[in-house]
């Protein structure tokens, strides 16, 4: 087990609480954008989840655990697993060891909610019989701890006393949890109250294992700055921000918070992204709403039904009809056996837009090639010329070419044998994404208007006096080509990455 804890450090480490209806994919995805280093999914109860069947959703890339009422009751992808924290709520130890089993090759670790005072918890959480009759908990951990390869760790809420709380973390940590989470109210006390920090500090004094320090978001912890002095006045190991994060989960941003226009918008981009459950979406951006319901946007959200009127009332239609459509695409395609890999479905690598997209000379007119084409393209949608950046690799002297386009990046996975080759490849990415024809022939023969193209006398490898020629090639008239109309049937700009693969 010492070597499974080494996998997720709890020491100095920023977290995104278990908050239930919060603590879903968009939330978790978006706290780490933000910079958090830990995210936490809402609680989870052992009944319903030992239900559920792990399923690789091949369309959103990810891995869903779904009920036999085909609800989603946990969704996680590839970019949260080093770092998702599945909390569950359980009274049972074969249980608990049956649901952590389950789920465990897809998060980083396992904890078990001792702390949660609400009636529906209680009933599974046992924070009632703690006091009186700590064996359960005790028991659930050791079973964990014993038959699970991930860390364990558990969350609290303090005792009456000092001295019960520290007793109770004592035996706790002998159980050989990784870390443990200390809310410092008591199971009466409610948000209003303030949280006992020096309950926080007499548990991160009394035990070696990492605490994290938690219940500080309404009088302690208002910005990023205060993180680190509410872990100081704790003398924590780290520190988990709760309500804090669900007002503004920018709150985890090194540089700053954002605006809540911003971060409700990036938050509705991960929502739509993995198809979240419109109950669930509209919960998280009311609660960053709060005094703002009543506002015209609140109201708006209020009355709205489904994902396409939520994107409606933030404005982001078009990120709605273009994900719609591409899933659409996506389910079409893997329903006739191909893999994802070979299709082309734009993948996001950090802040560029990839495709294996390789560049075959023979298939494009000398002087009709995917960067003629995008560039005329450009200049119709009077966007700014597209600029390349391109990389040399050491190991076999191939390149690799990045184009950016009204503010995107694309690029090819796929290495050419020139310079060259590699920007055309870039562009070829571009297009295929834009929906914007390339200037590729059909199965090599020669392309309608290449006989315009000698009689013109172009010369090869000029791009810009191609440029009549490309028109015609890329779809583009002459008369559209010298008035600079904007098109009606493209895009101003590549709103959003058509979702596809991992984030």
């Amino acid at each position: 087990m010492a070597l499974a804890a080494q996998r997720l450090c709890f020491h100095g480490k920023t977290a995104l609480a278990p908050m239930v209806r919060v603590g879903t994919l968009p939330m978790r995805l978006l706290a780490l954008d933000y910079g958090a280093d830990i995210v936490y999914c809402e609680e989870l109860i052992d009944i319903k989840m030992a239900q559920c069947q792990r399923v690789k959703n091949e369309v959103l890339d990810t891995v869903d655990f779904v009920a036999p009422d085909e609800r989603v009751m946990f969704r996680t992808c590839q970019r949260e697993k080093d770092c998702v924290v599945f909390q569950m709520g359980t009274a049972d130890p074969e249980r608990a060891l049956a649901v952590a089993r389950l789920v465990e090759n897809d998060v980083a670790a396992i904890d078990v909610n001792m702390g949660c005072p609400k009636e529906y918890s209680t009933k599974v959480s046992f924070y009632s019989t703690v006091r009186t009759c700590p064996a359960p908990p005790v028991l659930i951990l050791s079973a964990l701890v014993k038959g699970v390869s991930k860390p364990v760790t558990c969350k609290i809420r303090i005792l009456p006393s000092l001295e019960e709380t520290v007793q109770l973390v004592k035996r706790i940590e002998q159980m050989g949890v990784a870390a443990i989470a200390v809310h410092g109210r008591k199971k009466g006390e409610r948000p209003q109250h303030p949280v006992h920090c020096d309950f926080i500090q007499a548990v991160a004094e009394a035990v070696s294992i990492p605490v994290f320090a938690n219940g500080g978001s309404l009088d302690l912890v208002k910005s990023h700055g205060d993180i680190e002095a509410f872990r100081e006045s704790t003398k924590a190991s780290s520190v988990m921000l709760a309500r804090a994060a669900m007002w503004n989960p920018s709150i985890f941003r090194p540089q700053g918070m954002l605006s809540l226009e911003e971060v409700m918008e990036a938050y509705i981009h991960h929502a739509v992204r993995y198809e979240n459950h419109v109950s669930n979406t509209k919960y998280c951006l009311c609660q960053m709403l709060r005094e703002r319901m009543e506002s015209p946007l609140g109201k708006q959200l209020h009355a709205a039904q489904t994902t396409a009127e939520i994107c409606e009332a933030f404005d982001m239609e078009d990120l709605y009809n273009e994900t719609q459509a591409w899933m659409k695409t996506r389910k079409e395609v893997l329903s006739s056996g191909l893999n994802g890999q070979d299709a082309d479905f734009p993948v996001l690598d950090g802040d560029v837009i990839t495709l294996p997209v390789k560049f075959i000379r023979r298939e494009y007119q000398p002087q009709i090639t995917p960067k003629v084409c995008l560039l005329e393209w450009s200049r119709r949608e009077r966007l700014e010329q597209p600029a390349y950046d391109t990389t040399q690799r050491p190991l076999d002297r191939a390149f690799q070419s990045t184009v950016t386009v009204s503010g995107k990046k694309y690029r090819s996975t796929m290495w050419e044998k020139s310079k060259k080759f590699a920007e055309q490849a870039a562009a070829v990415v571009c297009l295929r994404v834009l929906g914007v024809p390339e200037g590729r022939t059909e199965g090599g023969a020669i392309a309608p208007g290449s006989k315009r193209k000698r009689e013109v006398g172009l010369d090869h490898g000029d791009e810009d006096t191609d440029q009549t020629t490309a028109n015609g090639l890329c779809g583009v008239s002459d008369s559209s080509s010298q008035k600079r109309r904007p098109s009606k049937s493209q895009p101003d700009s590549p709103k959003e990455l058509r979702p596809g693969s991992a984030s």
